[in-house]
């Protein structure tokens, strides 16, 4: 049911309460003193050292580059035929990531709608269409939800798979959500780090991360937010959902890997807010110290929403620069593109030149331009 002013109240989801509020309050992560979780390392969303606050809403209000100067290409995934070396990717915008691996289907952080925003006219409205209809994906063994930010957790998508029979995995607290928006409890595991679950042969694992939660204005940091590490019968891999950098990745890699791919977030980072989004540099180096020197790195959360200052092409143009100094395997599929992780070469190209919409990450051409093949 929509409210007045395009606003629904079911958007801001459900607080935490009863028996799933006292595991939440037993969990090693929560503290009770502030009656939230804690980071595995400090993080501020915003250090009152760096500016005021009005000069960070005149940076975000800024359409310097802010969107493509043309419309965003995408590619219609054939997802009809397995994949022969048994997991592929299908980067489908922004954190959303369809992984199949070892003959299952997950689907990551799945947003299909129009806003990241609990309003229909005001808040991130995406840069490119969804280049695949969610009734299109065929058959899904497994739903992960990292955190409940509107732009990981969405609405309208939630609604839409509540009424197939697809389990979902996600973080502690979040399941009020899901049962709010019509999810029946059997339907869905939550998970505190470190806790598994295993779903069609499948064992799905949350892990640590450095960011925060909340739908609503008066945040309670009641529910949770991870990675994701996922072990199949021969391959693995992992999902970062939002996270600022911090040395507990390498742990990670070296209790969950090694992984095959990793999916991480490389976008909406700012000075505003260093320590709960990584630039594409400190992104890279958390795929090092997850894979060490193997594996693929999947760069997301970059291109489809405008969350942060920067230009909306920026993050694609630094990663791939980047990789290439480290020589990692780095693929930068158009939204909805696809690949195998273990092909011998990946997709390179720079499609995002000549939509830039800004002359700092136009004039960078030559970098991307050498690096059409890994």
């Amino acid at each position: 049911m929509s409210g007045v002013l395009g606003f629904n109240p079911l958007s801001f989801g459900a607080e935490p309460s009863g028996e799933r509020l006292a595991r939440i309050e037993r969990s090693p992560n929560y503290d009770a003193e502030t009656g939230s979780f804690r980071n595995p390392e400090p993080a501020e969303r915003m250090p009152r050292a760096v500016r005021s606050r009005r000069e960070m809403l005149r940076a975000l209000l800024s359409r310097d580059g802010r969107r493509p100067d043309g419309p965003v290409p995408l590619v219609r995934p054939d997802l009809t035929s397995p994949p022969a070396s048994g997991l592929r990717l299908t980067w489908l915008g922004h954190a959303t990531v369809l992984a199949e691996i070892d003959g299952r289907r997950v689907l990551f952080d799945p947003v299909w709608g129009s806003r990241c925003s609990p309003f229909s006219f005001i808040g991130p409205r995406r840069l490119h269409a969804v280049p695949v209809p969610l009734d299109s994906l065929g058959r899904l063994d497994a739903v992960v939800i990292s955190h409940d930010h509107y732009d990981h957790l969405d609405l309208p998508t939630v609604r839409r798979l509540a009424g197939s029979d697809v389990p979902f995995a996600v973080t502690l607290g979040v399941g009020a959500h899901l049962e709010r928006w019509g999810v029946p409890p059997e339907r869905f595991t939550e998970l505190d780090w470190h806790e598994s679950a295993d779903i069609a042969g499948l064992r799905l694992t949350a892990t640590p991360a450095r960011h925060f939660c909340g739908r609503g204005l008066r945040n309670k940091q009641r529910t949770l937010w991870a990675s994701w590490a996922v072990e199949g019968p021969e391959h693995r891999v992992f999902h970062s959902g939002d996270t600022g950098y911090f040395p507990g990745f390498a742990e990670i890699g070296a209790e969950y890997g090694p992984f095959d791919a990793t999916m991480i977030q490389i976008g909406a980072y700012s000075e505003f807010w260093p320590d709960i989004h990584m630039t594409p540099e400190e992104g890279l180096r958390a795929h090092r110290d997850l894979t060490g020197a193997g594996g693929a790195m999947l760069p997301i959360h970059w291109g489809t929403f405008n969350l942060a200052p920067h230009p909306w092409a920026e993050p694609g143009e630094r990663l791939l620069a980047a990789a290439a100094e480290a020589g990692v395997r780095t693929a930068v599929p158009m939204p909805g593109g696809s690949f195998e992780p273990s092909a011998p070469s990946l997709p390179r190209t720079p499609w995002w030149r000549g939509l830039a919409g800004d002359r700092r990450t136009a004039a960078a051409g030559p970098v991307g331009a050498r690096l059409t093949r890994s």
